[in-house]
């Protein structure tokens, strides 16, 4: 099973993760930090969230 853990203190709000997996990720809207929707989301959310890691400006997405 997935786990994923993120830093929010790190995160400069670039919203791609949102955009790749919207399921799992949501912006604040005071400053548009990332918000953790599923911490263990499903296998058919792999792909999605490996690829926001992957490309989050300050990685700050971790899977476990």
């Amino acid at each position: 099973m997935m786990r994923i853990e993120i830093d929010e203190d790190l995160c400069c709000g670039a919203g791609t993760c949102v955009l790749l997996a919207p399921d799992v990720f949501d912006q604040n809207d005071e400053d548009g930090t990332v918000i953790l929707l599923d911490a263990a989301p499903g296998e058919e959310q792999r792909a999605a969230v490996e690829e926001a890691a992957s490309r989050c400006p300050t990685a700050v997405i971790r899977i476990a």
